[in-house]
């Protein structure tokens, strides 16, 4: 560890105690002296209920700023060596400053059994703390930034192996003021006491394996404080879904097919049901006025359900407001020939005879696939996700293909946004993995928003 990441990393400490003991005190004065901060009013009343400046230091500064303290320290804000962008970082104040105004009143409410000296205090207390922490974290960063640009607290870096240094990371290091990267060196080429262990801090393996070699290179590394790495010899195309576990006290490295784990789901399950019964309400005059033209057009049904498969390949039935006439299922092997995607499984006719005439209207819209949302209520899919599959288009898919059986299907997703039917399949199944592997909620609402223009567009029906 360098010694200046140390001196920051306990500056971080003493800096937020001072932040905090100064936002407590401003927010006592200005309730002592009746100031409420907002402009040209004046709505505070004389304290009546505020304990003088020794019982308030006493009894609540000390204990809070401690407090403070442990729930910083808990959501990692001091960590020697820091690896978050101004932006995580500040998120993870704002939500130290959240948690310790929820046990501030929780502790009077509860333990306490009553209220707060002033409401108003600990709403200035709470701005203040959030404010003057954000400031001496930014002082602290800039401080650091500006030694590392003079060359202290550089980590020097050297890769190893017999296959060089990804560009990417290469150009990173290079970027990144922590770091300065001296260069690589062939493992058979190098002999380990060429190498001076006071001018390096890391040394990255590109080629980990278990040979003689590897482990020559970490007794080295270890025996003479140099810190060791190496790069995952697999799945660096998706380095966000690998994290380190831990089986006992052996650590793994360990892949996610999807960041839709945990309460990633909880969320997208807790968001489409929220949604799709919304939308269901409020669409319902419109289910009644599409089932009685679907009736006027031709015989059959109203609804249609779709046999298909959804996630981990397990059987769905897909509800659709029929468009093709009652028979469809009968013609298809009729048709196969004409079907004009020759670049997969899919099937797929232009100007398919089997669609009805209010059928096309409803294709070219998308208003086929509206009850589709009772599906989504039901879980057998979400409301944003890949294509629901036929059984018979999967029988011949591929093995990375299968892959997008990760996560439940969905009535819209990130190909039908940006293409629908004039996407080759291969660029289908693409988009489908890229929203599968780089899921997040902001992507979900992204993929709704723009599916609404595509609708009315009718752009890529088929």
């Amino acid at each position: 560890m360098k010694r200046s990441e140390l001196v920051f990393g306990l500056l971080r400490i003493a800096v937020d105690a001072v932040a905090v003991i100064c936002a407590l005190l401003l927010a006592w004065q200005l309730r002592m002296n009746n100031i409420d901060l907002i402009p040209w009013a004046q709505l505070l009343e004389p304290a009546k209920t505020m304990p003088n400046l020794t019982y308030y230091i006493r009894s609540f500064l000390i204990p809070t700023v401690i407090v403070f303290l442990l729930i910083a320290a808990s959501l990692k804000l001091y960590l020697m060596r820091v690896t978050l962008s101004f932006f995580r970082e500040e998120a993870r104040i704002i939500l130290a400053v959240v948690v310790w105004v929820g046990l501030i009143m929780g502790w009077f409410f509860f333990v306490q059994k009553q209220l707060f000296y002033s409401r108003i205090l600990l709403i200035h207390a709470t701005f203040f703390v959030a404010a003057f922490v954000t400031l001496g974290h930014v002082f602290l960063m800039l401080a650091q930034r500006s030694l590392l640009k003079r060359g202290i607290g550089v980590r020097s870096v050297l890769s190893i192996g017999q296959q060089p240094l990804s560009e990417h990371i290469e150009q990173y290091m290079k970027r990144d003021p922590r770091y300065r990267y001296i260069g690589h060196r062939e493992q058979h080429s190098t002999p380990l006491q060429n190498i001076d262990e006071n001018e390096i801090d890391l040394i990255l393996q590109t080629d980990p394996s278990s040979s003689e070699e590897t482990n020559a290179l970490i007794d080295f590394c270890r025996s003479n404080q140099i810190g060791y790495a190496f790069l995952p010899p697999v799945l660096t195309d998706v380095p966000h879904l690998l994290s380190v576990y831990r089986f006992g006290s052996v650590p793994i490295l360990k892949f996610h097919p999807t960041p839709l784990d945990g309460w990633g789901s909880v969320f997208k399950r807790a968001m489409d049901t929220s949604l799709a019964f919304i939308a269901l309400i409020l669409l319902s005059p419109l289910f009644l006025c599409l089932a009685i033209f679907i009736k006027l057009d031709s015989r059959g049904p109203v609804f249609y359900k779709s046999r298909r498969m959804g996630r981990r390949k397990q059987f769905i039935a897909v509800v659709k407001l029929r468009s093709m006439v009652k028979n469809a299922d009968d013609l298809k092997e009729e048709l196969e020939e004409q079907s004009h995607r020759n670049d997969g499984p899919l099937f797929k006719i232009k100007d398919d005879p089997r669609i009805t005439r209010f059928g096309k209207f409803l294709r070219r819209f998308s208003l086929d696939e509206l009850p589709q949302l009772i599906n989504v209520l039901r879980g057998d899919i979400s409301l944003v996700g890949p294509r629901p599959h036929l059984p018979e288009e999967v029988s011949n898919y591929t093995a990375f293909q299968h892959r997008v059986f990760a996560i439940k299907p969905g009535i819209t997703g990130l190909a039908q946004i940006s293409g629908r039917s004039n996407l080759t399949f291969e660029e289908e199944v693409r988009l489908d993995l890229q929203y599968v592997e780089e899921w997040s909620p902001w992507m979900d609402l992204w993929i709704l928003w723009r599916t609404v223009g595509v609708v009315l567009k009718g752009d890529g029906a088929d």
